[in-house]
């Protein structure tokens, strides 16, 4: 949304707006609207009035007052925020809210139609360029094709060429980025083959748009998305050898530019989100490694360069893919989208052959067009472009047709020094150029607020259209991805500051029905989720216990904070230095809470909640927490993503303030009741499918080895009333024990109920049973019926308590006890998590009668 509208700048106008009929409203949006000298535009045609679909869009619009479209899109925002949906720019690891535009782009549906045939042609066309480039190559041979465009590309991948690839087709997306040209066509930017984003985006654009705006998707006859994401999950299983293949998206992880889209395409489509570590090679054919073993893997949708597929036959540095991947593609064993070496298609240098290769492949010219662009490893093409520097720009060959405007080497009047550069480089090395034609970018509206409200303002921009192969052939998705930029001098043909982004409405003439995805086919009934990726299952792990570990210290710090608060009256400095006040402090900065123990109380407090530079702080916790719920977007609701993002928001405080006590643990409160939240979603909203029991068995493990260590602090064999009290307090176990033993705290009653008491949710007993429940529910690689070795560390623990006496629980049995359970922790992790070679198979068990 523009940034006057999310900072509410609008609302002054709010009387005299909802006074203005819709017509008037209009009117006022669109009188100060001026299109860019040199631009086509998308909004208004030659007589000066709104064309094509945009009034339409206006008439529903106008119904609705400035203020009444400013509250809808806070609320877009705030789902936004809410749903974690952000990005990355490259080399950058922090996360961006995502930015989403307030106007859509508005296009009839009988324009869609002639541009959708342009773009299926062009699908077309690009897979069989691909097909002879790794094939015959009679293009090359018939001189339609220079062999140094082919070969001398970095996408030219040779060790793939002769590999027919598994289905029949190199491409399963096809995405081009588009924009109006200079007589008002629609023209191709750049051709995406390579591994095509952005249709996550449209996917999140289409959702968040379609809460904000319902009554408009149905009055204006909006066409659907979901017909296209279907058809294309069933073209990623063409040639899949399995009927029921399994489908992975390969990622490169969380710090990818695009992961949250990634993620969000994963659980849409219902596909495996892996990492290159999730993969290995067996016996010629790919599988995952999950903890159930290893699982053939039949399909792969690659969101990774190929070049960093497989370190052993491509780029021997990369740490993103699979060795020996590419001897699966040989012998058919999966399926790839799209194919590793497609990405030749994007060269910028193919431009100028494109349409005598579309005579001669498919008997006919483009029927979409592209800027004028001269090779100059060609005679003719250099000759024209070294005589007309100073209005074409050029760009290396081997980069898409029209990248960032920082790829540009040169562009129209450009200084002088740095054309004498270029002019030397292309007498060195020509064929490493490509000069086009200037093409720029077409503007679609936008909003921005002037003196008398709202007005419409013209917005560069691209837009970015999908093309998915079926078993009948191409399939265009009816909408796409736009990029609009904020400024005249930035170019928004990739997602970064200052630009935003909208979604693209088909508008058709006839009601739209809205079919749910799947609607094509029923699947089999079933009540069994698919496997867990070990990674998934290490995160998940991990969630749980980060989530404990916050626990902890929140409640340390609020037992020391109401020790305090219950001296306010007496003697203050006495209570800060009783054996329990004493503990506490030091508990807290044996964890890495706190700087030092002897702090202050309230900036121990604070330093142990909110530290920003302490790796043990609450905050910590809750954000290593989140970084692992990152890794695992398609597998957590938005309610928990939300509970995270506000766990954060509470626990960051600004840190030249200083807070008292009681609003410390006014916080301190809060935040065990967002993760009491927490954990009730985790327990009524998740699937008892083999997810849950890693994030239960993270949370049980954590709680086990700090109730441990809590009782070698608080309830050793010296411990007074006072630490047997906050010992009761730190297990949240106070209201049960008063009500078991109608006197004060003492030392084995204490311990029993914390540590031995089966019945007790909070004592270490209780967290043994349900460990071994978990456990029992997981996957085991053998059948032969003898425990594995994290089992048995498990089933000794919980025999240990089950016969155990309180008052045998002294210093000596809970070191043990804490080391076991170390111990087990450690063992579930290599049992479940394995890395490089050590992930294993079921076994089956054979010689039996």
């Amino acid at each position: 949304m523009e940034a006057a509208l999310a900072s509410g700048a609008v609302r002054a106008e709010a009387a005299e707006s909802s006074r203005e009929s819709p017509g008037e409203r209009i009117a006022r949006w669109t009188a100060g609207y001026r299109p860019v000298p040199g631009r086509p535009d998308e909004f208004l045609g030659d007589d000066g009035a709104p064309r094509g679909a945009w009034p339409r869009l206006l008439d529903h619009l106008g119904a609705l007052t400035e203020p009444e479209i400013l509250a809808r899109f806070v609320s877009a925002e705030r789902h936004i925020r809410d749903a974690g949906i952000s990005f990355r720019i490259s080399g950058d690891q922090r996360e961006h809210p995502w930015p989403l535009g307030c106007l859509p782009l508005v296009v009839e549906a009988a324009e869609w139609r002639d541009l959708s045939a342009g773009i299926v042609q062009r699908a077309g066309l690009m897979e069989a360029i691909l097909a002879d480039a790794y094939g015959e190559g009679r293009l090359v041979a018939d001189g339609l094709l220079p062999a140094a465009i082919v070969a001398g590309t970095p996408e030219f991948l040779h060790p793939l060429h002769g590999v027919a690839p598994p289905g029949g087709h190199y491409l399963k997306l096809y995405a081009a980025d588009i924009g109006r040209g200079p007589d008002g066509r629609w023209q191709v930017l750049a051709d995406r083959t390579q591994a095509p984003s952005g249709l996550g985006w449209a996917l999140e654009n289409r959702m968040v748009l379609a809460r904000t705006f319902p009554d408009l998707f149905q009055d204006l006859h909006v066409e659907r998305l979901p017909a296209f994401f279907q058809a294309f999950r069933e073209g990623l299983a063409l040639g899949a050898e399995r009927a029921d293949p399994r489908i992975c998206l390969l990622t490169s992880g969380p710090y990818s530019s695009t992961y949250v889209e990634q993620a969000a395409l994963a659980r849409y489509l219902g596909l495996m989100l892996v990492e290159g570590d999730d993969l290995v090679m067996r016996d010629g054919a790919l599988h995952v490694r999950t903890v159930s073993g290893l699982k053939r893997a039949d399909a792969v949708w690659r969101r990774i360069d190929a070049d960093y597929l497989d370190p052993l036959e491509l780029n021997p540095a990369s740490r993103l893919g699979v060795p020996g991947v590419i001897e699966a593609l040989r012998n058919g064993s999966v399926v790839m989208a799209n194919m590793p070496g497609s990405g030749l298609i994007e060269s910028a240098a193919l431009a100028p052959y494109l349409d005598g290769i579309a005579r001669r492949l498919l008997g006919e010219p483009l029927r979409l067009g592209h800027p004028r662009a001269w090779w100059c490893g060609d005679l003719e093409g250099l000759a024209h472009a070294q005589a007309n520097l100073d209005s074409l720009t050029l760009r290396p060959a081997a980069t898409p047709q029209r990248g960032a405007g920082r790829d540009a080497m040169l562009a129209p009047h450009a200084l002088a020094a740095e054309r004498a550069r270029v002019v030397a480089a292309l007498r060195d090395r020509p064929f490493d150029y490509v000069a086009q034609e200037a093409a720029p970018l077409s503007t679609m509206p936008g909003w921005e607020r002037g003196e008398t409200g709202l007005t419409l303002v013209p917005r560069p921009f691209v837009v970015r259209v999908f093309a998915t192969r079926t078993p009948s052939g191409w399939q265009v998705m009816p909408g796409g991805f736009c990029r609009v930029s904020e400024g005249e001098d930035v170019d928004p043909i990739e997602m970064r500051l200052g630009i935003r982004s909208a979604d693209l409405w088909v508008l058709s003439e006839s009601p739209v029905e809205a079919p749910l995805i799947g609607s094509h086919a029923a699947p089999r009934v079933r009540r069994v989720g698919g496997h867990l990726p070990s990674r998934a299952a290490d995160g998940l792990f991990w969630l749980g216990r980060y989530l404990e570990r916050a626990e902890a210290v929140i409640r340390l710090v609020l037992a020391h904070l109401r020790s305090v608060g219950d001296a306010v009256g007496a003697d203050i400095s006495g209570a800060l230095d009783t054996p329990a006040a004493l503990a506490l402090r030091a508990l807290l900065h044996e964890w890495g809470a706190t700087g030092a123990a002897d702090l202050p109380t309230a900036r121990l407090a604070q330093e142990a909640l909110t530290g920003r530079e302490r790796s043990g702080s609450a905050r910590a916790h809750i954000v290593s927490a989140r970084r692992n719920a990152a890794a695992l977007r398609a597998r957590l609701s938005g309610e928990a993503w939300r509970v995270l993002a506000d766990l954060i928001e509470l626990l960051s405080l600004e840190t030249e303030r200083t807070f008292t006590e009681s609003q410390l643990a006014g916080r301190a409160e809060r935040a065990l009741s967002q993760l009491a939240a927490l954990s009730g979603l985790t327990h009524e909203n998740m699937s008892r499918a083999e997810g849950w029991h890693f994030v239960e068995l993270g949370r049980r493990v954590e709680r086990a080895i700090n109730t441990c260590t809590f009782a070698l602090s608080f309830a050793n064999d010296e411990a007074t009333p006072g630490c047997l009290g906050v010992m009761l307090s730190l297990c949240d176990s106070q209201i049960s024990y008063g009500r078991r033993y109608m006197q004060g705290a003492a030392l084995d009653p204490v311990r029993d109920m914390v540590l031995l008491d089966p019945y007790n949710p909070r004592s270490i007993a209780f967290q043994a049973e349900a460990i071994a429940r978990h456990l029992d529910d997981l996957p085991a690689l053998s059948a032969d019926g003898i425990p594995e070795p994290h089992r048995r560390i498990a089933s000794r623990i919980l025999a240990e308590l089950r016969s155990g006496e309180a008052a045998d629980f002294d210093a000596v049995r809970l070191t043990a006890l804490e080391t076991d359970l170390e111990r087990l922790a450690d063992g579930i992790a290599v049992r479940y998590f394995p890395a490089g070679p050590n992930a294993l198979r079921p076994e089956k068990l054979t010689g039996l009668a």
